[in-house]
């Protein structure tokens, strides 16, 4: 086949893997689709951390008339097929037995347990592989997994709203209402996508937020609060124990029963501190929803690889400043109603 055909096959493979966004981390998202003579016999993608994963789902949709197709196809996905048993068996081993004969791959899985090792058993059997397959696409998809395992850290995202002069809250940082309906919404899907969120302290004591996801269909974050001297007051919504939440502290007290608590040294820089913590507990992704001061810290510390900056249509005359990026690229703006949403990523 050309180029051009596996490159249909493999963005079909992409399309598939995004149908697991907030339901497979700390595994990747992959999709993969099973081709004879141009027509797609099967395809799958990992529905559920724990449950099947993508060539599991492919193989098995494949009706009991195509069945015998199977050895006469090329098998397309996005990551290199696991040759390791973790929760289920390696999905190199099904390949080989189902004796497909030739498999199309997005992008090699750097992870240790796999990194090659996929690869390595399928050409041993036999196997004709072909790689980087729109690799930086099927690398993109994963980004969340690809920071995590090589940089030894979550991936983080930082997210705000800010007025249409630049004011990300009122006098002495009081909140301010500057989302739209529609982009609320918006909001709670990323926060279905990502495996944590977190808070400072004055935005915590300011908003008493729930930092939950109840505006879309998904799971909710781990609940994230940066608060040194656990001066949230008890009858907060982010000690009601409804949703996993983690204090970050200097010096942890007896909790409630409901929540945990991380301590930290505040005398040395905190995030380092917390992204090491937070890594060694494979949380893979942090959406960082402020406040203000918290996000210079992160900018400032380079400690960034998106930024999600909505702007709405409210003006104030005067109020706290919204946080000033540096070395980022506009990568693409949204309009969803009266916001407009700049996307941006980390140069570097």
């Amino acid at each position: 086949m050309t180029n051009t055909i596996d490159e249909i096959f493999m963005r079909r493979c992409l399309e598939l893997a995004a149908m697991g966004a907030g339901n497979v981390a700390p595994n990747p998202m992959v999709g993969a689709v099973l081709v004879h003579q141009g027509r797609i016999i099967g395809e799958g993608y990992h529905r559920q951390y724990g449950q099947a994963h993508a060539e599991v789902n492919c193989v098995n949709s494949v009706q009991e008339a195509d069945r015998v197709l199977i050895p006469l196809s090329t098998m397309y996905v996005s990551l290199e097929p696991c040759a390791h048993h973790g929760k289920t068996p390696p999905c190199a081993d099904l390949i080989v037995s189902q004796r497909i004969p030739e498999v199309v791959i997005g992008c090699v899985d750097t992870f240790s347990a796999v990194a090659g090792k996929g690869i390595e058993k399928l050409e041993k059997a036999g196997i004709r592989v072909h790689t980087r397959m729109l690799e930086e696409a099927c690398r993109a998809i994963n980004r969340r997994f690809f920071t995590f395992h090589e940089k030894k850290r979550p991936y983080i995202i930082l997210k705000w709203a800010q007025c249409a002069n630049g004011l990300i809250a009122g006098a002495e940082g009081a909140p301010v209402k500057i989302s739209n309906k529609y982009t609320d919404r918006l909001v709670h899907k990323w926060r279905s996508e990502e495996m944590s969120i977190l808070v400072g302290t004055r935005t915590a004591l300011m908003d008493n937020p729930k930092l939950t996801n109840r505006l879309w269909t998904g799971k909710d974050p781990v609940r994230l609060v940066i608060d040194r001297a656990l001066k949230i007051p008890r009858h907060y919504h982010l000690w009601d124990g409804t949703v996993p939440t983690i204090f970050i502290t200097a010096e942890s007290e007896d909790s409630n029963g409901l929540t945990e608590q991380m301590q930290l040294d505040f005398k040395q820089p905190i995030l380092p501190q917390l992204l090491e913590k937070l890594h060694n507990r494979h949380i893979q992704s942090i959406l960082v929803e402020g406040g203000s001061y918290l996000l210079e810290q992160f900018i400032a510390a380079g400690l960034w690889d998106e930024a999600r900056v909505i702007t709405g249509t409210v003006t104030l005359p005067g109020g706290l400043a919204a946080p000033a990026l540096s070395d980022a690229t506009l990568i693409h703006t949204e309009q969803v109603d009266t916001d407009r949403i700049d996307f941006y990523q980390r140069r570097g």
